[in-house]
């Protein structure tokens, strides 16, 4: 799999860590922690900053171990074996990760209430209008998981940007703060408002306190990308802790110096807003105000990309649903992980600011309160108590792996990571209640699940690569390498012949590359041809991967059949030996075995990030085709009946409509400007056939109509029409699958099925074309079949007639 390219060096990594930090935490417990300690306020952040600072330590280490994306999951992930720990570690950070940002856009909500959308109602002389609690936040969760989705990132320069402004905004509140009371005064005030009297009042704000420093995480959580993390993740994660404390104490400084009552303070979440109006006027309150809502937004943002990071994970490792581990085809991004992520906010918001806001409930009717405190609660328990498991496997991965280089290293260990553990507990007793009892029953929940589901089996347990990736032929292009690890590294049986270059560096993405699915030796050299063939549509120079997976039953031990693939892949290679310099590509050979076929082809398809599959149709595993149609990251060519070479000098198209037609299209015109004849079969449907379809929208796609011929025929049956036009001019059939599969009992559609069956006993191959399908072609396919029932009761055929529908 290709590597993810290392562009963050030290100074955007420190703004990532700046930015996540300086979020809702600040600018909603200052209020709160100035009203209810004073002064102390600053013993209480400078607690959280210390204790998040160790176990920062122990992430430092780690990632200066593994130096890849992931967090405390991976961490926990590469030292303990227990499953079931594990998927607490990952379900509890995910959710962690989740509250940490309903809490940020919790407290936006109430900002934008308040600052924003009550003036602006005001101005314009509407009056009081409440919204209900928690949309602004809502909407915006929606906002920023949709844009996550589509792979909005953003850039250094950028983060740098982002966080440039949020520290001017805090040192514009601390600077107006100091200018309004004079420095020696303001001085006196913060010194004369030291109480110690209260340390369980201490203890308690620095335990909500803690989300404030949480941020240090996502710098270890993106280890993957920045340039020599063994040394810049240590250092980033110290200078933002220290950076933050710093600013977050002379923000102490300025509430306590500001020129309100305790009424203000009080208001806790808003607080700020209020105070910055008492010494900046107006047009201060707007700057603190905008960029409060702006860090909360940016802070979420992070937190968003961390969360689905997780998702990820826990789906690629099986102890979350696979597709959250799927990357969508076009954005590129762990669409379902975002997906789930966003709606978790969104419930987290509804319940916490929603349904239960801090007045009791439903607006006061049900006496049972959550509101920011609990959401508080609920997202720091969720974060304290793996955080105190990362401690705690520091130490284990320490005495099992005691050869293993570790660049940095926690000082005074394991004692300082004991510490760690002991202060992340001592914070969870100090957390709301109410926080901690709904975060246990929700991972109780999570668990139950869990164990009732028992997880999907990880990539590992269901492929082993018995044959690694191997050059067989050569087209003069340069040597391909190969992320497959060999057999030999593996313990494994191994093969004759040159093992590839094995290093993170995968196929170059300047050459187009083709998925070859191989179940039978004997049919090796035609889809070979067939592969590289379509490959030289894209590029002088393709290379064809072929893939031979032999199936291992679930009650076989894989070790059974390793002799079994490696002799498939030897008679394989053997034949292709034979055509070395005819196929005009580079092509590679590695062989599989595996308990899930289709998982297989699809997963190396998106692990080497291939352009296009071509596969045969397996005909009594109609399962296998169905399913790598629906997951492959990638358009396929199904192929039937090819046991020959395939003249691609003729084919025949039939004329219809979608998605899965409109990209055969766009192969079909590709080879009609290299000489392809294409043989177009218009049908005209008879008695209670259908609808026509729109001739003039597939020929507008030709660029040269004379390599196009059109054959009109008026038919019964369509399929039977294509069938004929095919055996009459010669070449392979094309057709597109069918987009009326999901209320029929179809692999490919009505049409496609037909074709593929009723050319069993001919001399007529078929290919069958499937575009990318994603959550849009489901909802489309969903959709199509009453909309062409609708479309025929328009047109006054009746809902009597029976539906017969071109490929598409």
């Amino acid at each position: 799999m290709v590597e993810k390219t290392r562009t963050l060096d030290f100074k955007i990594a420190f703004a990532l860590g700046l930015g996540t930090m300086i979020a809702a935490g600040i600018f909603s417990l200052s209020g709160r922690a100035v009203y209810e300690i004073g002064s102390s306020a600053v013993i209480a952040f400078v607690i959280a900053a210390l204790i998040a600072s160790i176990t920062a330590a122990s992430y430092s280490e780690f990632a200066s171990i593994y130096s890849e994306n992931g967090g405390g999951y991976l961490f926990s992930s590469r030292t303990f074996d227990n499953e079931y720990l594990l998927f607490g570690i990952g379900a509890s950070l995910f959710m962690g990760y989740c509250a940490t940002t309903a809490f940020y856009l919790g407290t936006m909500d109430h900002w934008v209430e308040q600052f924003v959308f009550g003036p602006a109602l005001e101005l314009v002389g509407l009056g009081e209008i409440h919204l209900p609690g928690g949309v602004w936040g809502i909407l915006t969760a929606l906002l920023l998981g949709g844009l996550n989705a589509q792979g909005t990132e953003e850039s250094g320069t950028f983060q740098l940007m982002v966080t440039g402004a949020k520290v001017a905004v805090l040192f514009a509140f601390i600077g107006g703060a100091v200018a309004y009371a004079g420095p020696a005064q303001a001085t006196a005030t913060f010194a004369t408002g030291f109480e110690f009297g209260d340390p369980a009042g201490i203890v308690s704000i620095a335990a909500l306190a803690f989300i404030t420093f949480f941020g240090f995480s996502a710098i270890a959580a993106s280890a993957g990308e920045i340039i020599e993390p063994r040394k810049t993740v240590p250092k980033a994660i110290a200078a933002s802790i220290v950076t933050v404390t710093v600013l977050y104490t002379f923000v102490i400084v300025a509430m306590v110096n500001a020129p309100v009552d305790d009424s203000v303070l009080r208001a806790g979440e808003t607080a700020m807003g209020t105070v910055a109006a008492s010494f900046m006027g107006p047009a201060g309150q707007a700057l603190i105000v905008a960029g409060a809502i702006f860090s909360m937004v940016s802070a979420s943002n992070a937190s968003i990309l961390a969360a689905s990071s997780i998702g990820d994970l826990m789906g690629r490792q099986g102890q979350g649903p696979r597709s959250f581990s799927r990357i969508h085809q076009e954005y590129n991004t762990p669409f379902w992980s975002i997906v789930a992520v966003t709606g978790m906010i969104v419930a987290l918001i509804a319940v916490f600011v929603g349904l239960f806001p801090a007045e009791g409930g439903l607006s006061g009717a049900v006496p049972f309160a959550l509101g920011l405190e609990g959401l508080t609660g609920f997202a720091n328990m969720n974060l304290l108590a793996p955080l105190a498991v990362v401690n705690v496997a520091l130490i284990v991965n320490r005495r099992r792996f005691p050869d293993i280089e570790r660049p940095f290293s926690v000082p005074a260990s394991p004692w300082l990571p004991i510490v760690g553990v002991l202060a992340n507990l001592a914070l969870i007793t100090n957390l709301p209640p109410v926080g901690i009892a709904v975060a246990v029953l929700v991972e109780a929940v999570l668990v139950c699940v869990y164990l009732l589901w028992g997880g999907a089996p990880d990539r590992d347990e269901l492929i082993n690569e018995t044959v690694a990736a191997r050059q067989v032929t050569a087209n003069g292009g340069p040597k391909v390498e190969s992320a497959s690890v060999p057999a030999a590294d593996r313990d494994e049986p191994s093969t004759e012949g040159e093992p590839l270059v094995t290093d993170a560096e995968s196929v170059s993405e300047e050459r187009y590359e083709v998925l070859v699915p191989i179940e039978r030796p004997d049919r090796a050299i035609h889809y070979a041809r067939l592969a590289a063939d379509i490959g030289r549509l894209y590029g002088d120079d393709p290379v064809v991967r072929l893939l031979n997976v032999t199936e291992v039953p679930d009650q076989t031990g894989s070790d059974t059949v390793v002799d079994i693939a490696v002799e498939r892949a030897d008679r394989i290679e053997a034949r292709l030996e034979t055509v070395r310099d005819d196929l005009d590509a580079t092509v590679l050979l590695e062989g599989h075995i595996s308990r899930d076929v289709a998982f297989d082809i699809v997963a190396t398809a998106r692990e080497e990030s291939v352009d296009r599959i071509v596969m045969g149709y397996p005909e009594d595993r109609p399962d296998i085709t169905e399913s790598v149609e629906y997951r492959a990251p990638c358009d396929v060519v199904f192929a039937s009946r090819v046991d020959g070479p395939l003249d691609l000098s003729t084919i025949t198209i039939g004329v219809g409509g979608g998605p899965h037609h409109d990209h055969l299209l766009d192969v079909a015109s590709l080879l009609a400007r290299r000489g392809t004849t294409v043989h177009v079969v218009n049908v005209e449907p008879t008695g209670t056939s259908g609808t026509p379809e729109d001739l003039d929208r597939t020929l507008e796609r030709f660029d040269d109509r004379d390599s196009v011929e059109v054959h009109a025929m008026q038919a019964d049956d369509v399929a039977d029409a294509l069938i004929e036009v095919a055996t009459d001019v010669g070449g392979p059939l094309v057709v597109g699958a069918s987009r009326n599969r999901v209320f029929r009992r179809f692999v490919f559609g009505s049409n496609a099925d037909k074709v593929v069956r009723r050319t069993a006993n001919r001399d007529v191959p078929v290919l069958v074309y499937a575009s990318e399908t994603g959550l849009r072609g489901r909802v489309q396919s969903a959709l199509f079949t009453p909309y062409r029932f609708l479309l025929k009761l328009r047109r006054g055929s009746g809902p009597g007639r029976a539906e017969t529908e071109s490929p598409s």
